[in-house]
């Protein structure tokens, strides 16, 4: 990875009352709102939530601080922590990608989280676009600026942020499964494997909600990914949901689908990139003795075939699923998906009973398969995993009890497009 302070320069972003000048930071002596003409300060109306001490800033609620910058890949580097209490700190970026959960400091104690961000627009050259849906167009993946979510007890002392190239960039092509959910209580893996990645590696998830693997490249989607995906990136591809409910000659698992698939696989070989295929993630459908029902018909066979005469890594994220819930059993499953009762949520008067889209603890188990699924195979991606992430077992899936991950408060009661 090479930082590269020439395309906009670093970005830094000094927080408190009596913080040393520096000509190379923006000094911040008291909360500023974003504003579009300086390109930078905290978003959403989440101002008055801030206090600026004598060299941090403080809050303890869910807080923004977004920052223009141009599209491009990103290194932010956070220093947190405080001399007078503990600090509880949680961050995501842009939409709700998670970068650091729940780190706890004593009173004291100060530390600096590293991560790459992946900022994009929807512009491929001068005559072509992506085609954004409406619901797309005010979420945080798709505005002019990278924006930090800041969550728990938090004490933030500085922000910097610099331009990097030659970054390993792992592009995800997927529907609502694996989209980066721009709202609560929705969410999805992509989002969550973020937070178990190392420096070397910065994730693009262009994957949305309703997609099929045909509207996704008609939406322009795999030749915004084509135009900028280099030799020894990843193109990791995801989908089944709504292409199972196509219909028309032609169009099925082992026709429209598996062409669609080696086209993918063949696009990324061409431009040296390194493709690999996910089968999708089970529907939570029980039968009355506790197994699960296949909801998929063909379509993870067909992704199978495809892998193996293409011979293309292959994570079958069908079976993992189908164990993952098993195991978890009928009712205690509810609690990886959107199944909340009426009031849950602000402006919600119905219950929320959704058994295909994942709320985060959800989408979390589910990235820890996916990367299972990663080291059973070797995947030379596994090795740019967080040390300290532990190994993953599907027969001995975590608790709902014990998932703490504080929630954003931008929230969306209509479902995401697809089932």
């Amino acid at each position: 990875m090479v930082k590269d302070s020439n395309t906009i320069g670093e970005k830094v972003f000094l927080f408190g009352k009596k913080v040393k000048k520096s000509k190379k930071a923006v000094m911040l002596n008291k909360s500023v709102s974003y504003d579009s003409a300086t390109g930078y300060g905290f978003d959403f109306n989440t101002v008055v939530n801030v206090k600026v001490n004598k060299n941090s800033f403080a809050t303890e609620k869910p807080t923004y601080f977004s920052v223009k910058v141009p599209e491009g890949n990103y290194q932010v580097t956070v220093t947190f922590g405080s001399k007078t209490k503990s600090t509880t700190t949680t961050i995501k970026a842009e939409s709700r990608r998670l970068f650091l959960d729940q780190q706890v400091l004593k009173k004291g104690e100060t530390t600096t989280k590293v991560f790459n961000v992946n900022v994009r627009t929807s512009k491929i050259d001068e005559k072509s676009q992506i085609q954004l849906k409406d619901r797309d167009l005010g979420q945080l993946n798709w505005d002019e600026k990278l924006t930090l979510e800041f969550l728990g007890t938090v004490e933030i002392k500085s922000i910097s942020i610099t331009p990097i190239t030659n970054v390993k960039t792992v592009y995800l092509a997927g529907d609502s499964t694996v989209t980066d959910q721009d709202l609560e209580p929705w969410a999805s893996w992509g989002q969550f494997i973020t937070n178990y990645f190392d420096q070397n590696v910065v994730v693009a998830n262009y994957a949305v909600s309703g997609a099929t693997l045909r509207s996704f490249k008609a939406s322009l989607r795999l030749k915004k990914v084509l135009s900028i995906i280099k030799p020894g990136d990843y193109l990791i591809v995801e989908f089944a949901h709504n292409d199972e409910k196509e219909k028309g000659e032609g169009i099925g698992p082992w026709d429209s689908y598996s062409a669609s698939i080696r086209e993918y696989v063949q696009a990324a070989r061409d431009k040296g990139a390194i493709p690999i295929l996910i089968t999708p993630v089970q529907r939570r459908a029980f039968n009355a003795d506790g197994t699960l029902k296949p909801t998929h018909g063909d379509y993870p066979d067909a992704m199978r075939k495809v892998a193996q005469e293409m011979n293309v890594p292959l994570v079958d994220i069908t079976k993992l699923t189908t164990t993952l819930y098993e195991s978890w059993g009928d009712e205690p499953s509810r609690k990886a998906f959107v199944q909340y009762p009426a009031n849950t949520f602000p402006g919600q008067k119905e219950k929320l009973e959704d058994n295909t889209h994942f709320n985060s603890f959800g989408a979390n188990e589910i990235a820890l398969c996916v990367m299972k699924g990663l080291r059973d195979l070797n995947s030379p991606l596994a090795q740019y995993f967080l040390k300290e992430v532990p190994q993953y077992n599907p027969n001995q899936p975590n608790a709902f009890a014990k998932w703490t991950l504080p929630m954003s408060n931008r929230f969306e009661i209509v479902k995401p497009d697809g089932n």
